[in-house]
């Protein structure tokens, strides 16, 4: 992800790289160290472990890649049958695809192997290559785990283990899966353990598992970014699609990821928005991995506006340009609401979120304005509203502005309000 220049903050030739790292990262248009790059990547280049506790977006992977593929190519060795130098621990099979991507391109100077496994696709390609050995394995825990149990994977020559996403790992119930494939680490290795939140779980697997480490934080936790403008829409429950529609007709939207909250639900509004000729199409954990790796291909180049997604994508999904996050339906859980929104105001660019709530939803609100510690602007003025202190709310409400300045969801003039037939 490329970052803004800074003419205060280090630079990529300051923080002990080699040529042939700081020639990958030039051609990735990358001119400037992030803070989580230019604070981590010295310590983890001495070989220390790190706690790094960093929001989405915040260029992490160069962060841990870079030292990493530095660290093994000063120590060349070939790497034995069904087994790796390096695992990566990822949630999401987008985000371990993506890491993998990323792992390449860093070291397209290198020589070195990788590969990425997770479940959803055969097993037979990731087995052959695993059988050849890897300086660079990334996985997903299931799968990981899944290999190992068929002798196909051994974890004992690992010397660099990166956790990434910890907290992530918790919501999704992977944690004893994670549990089991740390068990059979060897003891001397650097650790490196990352998450956007630290809830109790993962500060104790984090004492557990780190030595002695070098602790990170580039962000308050749970703080959303500061480029992103909130706003929360309230509505009843039967009138989102319509209002979804109402939104979407304001064509400073120009690539939008809709957060449903079920399966089956991303599928109605991506079929809802194409019957309404929005270009769009919906990815979750039961698509299959090549609709999965498509939908994303269509979203990245432009060809669909809309990516209707579960949470599954909060986090794996990295994609700049992305102009708003729309929660269809708010999280239950609060700390994925930052998540979500977070997939927008990428890389030095501003975004914008907006969400929707029904009256069902206003304790998952009043969760949400807690973890983030601020109360999120209500647009007054949009069809289908409803009155927040109906619900038990109370939100200041406001005209939401247009893109920076101005921007108005509904789109154009307000509508009368339309009644609800009894």
């Amino acid at each position: 992800m490329p970052v803004a220049p800074s003419d205060l903050g280090p630079s990529f030739d300051s923080l002990g790289l080699i040529d042939a790292i700081r020639n990958a990262v030039r051609a990735e248009n990358y001119t400037a160290p992030t803070p989580i790059q230019s604070q981590a990547i010295p310590h983890l280049l001495a070989g220390r472990d790190l706690l790094g506790c960093a929001q989405t977006g915040t260029g992490k992977t160069a962060a841990f890649a870079l030292p990493i593929l530095q660290r093994l190519a000063e120590s060349r060795r070939p790497a034995a049958a069904r087994k790796m130098r390096a695992l990566i621990l990822t949630p999401t099979r987008e985000l371990a695809s993506q890491i993998d991507e990323s792992f390449r391109a860093y070291g397209r100077n290198l020589g070195m192997s990788s590969t990425v496994i997770f479940g959803g696709v055969g097993q037979t390609p990731q087995v052959q290559k695993l059988n050849r050995g890897l300086d660079i394995l990334v996985a997903t825990p299931g799968r990981l785990l899944d290999l190992m149990n068929q002798g196909h994977a051994r974890l004992d020559s690992v010397e660099i283990f990166v956790l990434d996403e910890a907290d992530r790992m918790l919501d999704m119930g992977f944690i004893h899966d994670v549990k089991k494939i740390i068990s059979a680490l060897p003891q001397k290795r650097q650790t490196l353990l990352f998450s956007a939140t630290m809830p109790n779980d993962i500060a104790h697997l984090a004492d557990r598992i780190l030595n002695q480490p070098v602790r990170v934080a580039v962000t308050p936790v749970a703080a959303t970014a500061d480029r992103i403008d909130q706003w929360m829409l309230h509505v009843e429950k039967g009138n989102k699609r319509a209002l979804l529609d109402s939104v979407l007709k304001d064509r400073s939207i120009a690539r939008a990821l809709v957060f449903s909250r079920t399966k089956h639900g991303a599928n109605k509004i991506a079929e809802q928005l194409a019957r309404s000729g929005v270009a769009a199409e919906a990815i979750h954990g039961n698509k299959s991995q090549g609709a999965r790796e498509r939908a994303l291909a269509n979203f990245k180049a432009g060809k669909t506006r809309v990516l209707v997604a579960t949470d599954i994508a909060a986090r794996g999904i990295d994609i700049d340009g992305v102009t708003h996050v729309i929660n269809f339906d708010l999280p239950n859980v609060p700390e994925s609401y930052v998540h979500r929104i977070g997939r927008t105001a990428r890389a030095g660019a501003s975004g914008i979120a907006i969400s929707f709530c029904d009256r069902e939803e206003r304790p998952f609100l009043r969760d949400i304005e807690k973890l983030i510690r601020k109360a999120i602007p209500v647009v007054a003025d949009h069809p289908y509203r409803i009155d927040p202190a109906a619900t038990g709310g109370g939100n200041q409400q406001q005209d939401a502005p247009t893109r920076r300045e101005g921007h108005r969801p509904s789109g154009g003039r307000p509508q009368r309000q339309r009644r609800r037939r009894r």
